[in-house]
């Protein structure tokens, strides 16, 4: 095999390489940010009430 074509294959398995690593840290990224749609999408509500219990259960009681 000549220097030359050597040279190339090693370039070229070097790009298939690289665009690999590209791909794989863009579906990541993507899995990642994904991940963090469904938890505010479907994730527990935190929000606290307009009223505190104890508030709301002596207006009850009354």
């Amino acid at each position: 095999m000549k220097k030359s074509c050597l040279v190339a294959v090693i370039a070229v398995l070097a790009a298939v390489a690289g665009a690999l690593a590209a791909v794989a840290l863009y579906l990541n990224r993507r899995e990642k940010e994904l991940d963090e749609y469904e938890r505010l999408l479907f994730g527990e509500d935190d929000a606290t009430t307009v009223e505190p219990e104890e508030a709301a259960a002596e207006d009850e009681a009354e």
